[in-house]
């Protein structure tokens, strides 16, 4: 049975320790599980790896304060699906429409890399999180870490459906898991990922989600300027 997001968890030794020195040297850090973040009735979730450094891990919001956000944040104001384009702090005004943000791993693996444990003892997280989902509610996965972590919610294997770009997926129950190039600042500075790329993907999931009202709304909004 999936588990409900534990704010508190330590079940990672390594990552448990990692944020316990991190806060020594960062007393006013989050440093702790980052929970997801936005509408709580959406159309899309959207799935990342884990909380940056000096980004979610110290802001305690996903995406929010670090280079991994502008792109994601800035994209999503564009498309109209939140009434800002900057998050910078987790008491901001910052507010999302129709989407939620959560992460594969929910706190700060050292260098930006998680354990293959460490994704599994977090992916009954994720799990509950999908569970909880609107019926209507589509996946955008950031990077393949996340779809992989999406995958074993479903206990599919990982050659069932492979990450790509832009790639569709339809899950057992239903929904679309669209799959995207994390929007890092490795993945934009290299440009195997533009801010065009980026959006054209965003506007991909957003079209498997026009069942509802809402999405429909924002639907022809993108697809029509």
């Amino acid at each position: 049975m999936a588990q409900s997001f534990n704010p508190e968890c330590r079940a990672c030794p390594r990552l448990a320790t990692f944020l316990d020195e991190i806060k020594e040297t960062h007393p006013s850090y989050f440093c702790a599980p980052v929970p997801a973040f936005g509408d709580d009735h959406p159309d899309l979730l959207i799935v990342g790896l884990a909380p940056g450094m000096h980004g979610a891990n110290r802001t305690g919001r996903p995406f929010t304060g670090d280079a991994a956000g502008i792109l994601l944040y800035e994209t999503l104001f564009a498309l109209g699906l939140s009434n800002q384009a900057t998050s910078i702090a987790a008491d901001d005004p910052l507010q999302l429409k129709g989407v939620r943000i959560s992460n594969a791993v929910k706190c700060l693996p050292p260098q930006n890399k998680p354990t293959t444990q460490e994704v599994l003892q977090c992916n009954t997280f994720l799990q509950q999180e999908i569970d909880q989902l609107p019926e209507r509610c589509n996946l955008l996965a950031l990077g393949s870490i996340a779809h992989q972590a999406v995958l074993r919610c479903y206990k599919l294997k990982q050659s069932d459906m492979k990450f790509s770009h832009g790639a569709q997926h339809t899950l057992p129950d239903g929904r679309t898991l669209t799959d995207s190039y994390h929007c890092s600042r490795y993945n934009t500075q290299t440009r195997r990922l533009t801010p065009e790329m980026f959006s054209d993907v965003m506007r991909l999931a957003i079209q498997t989600t026009e069942e509802s009202p809402f999405a429909r709304i924002l639907w022809h909004r993108t697809a029509h300027g």
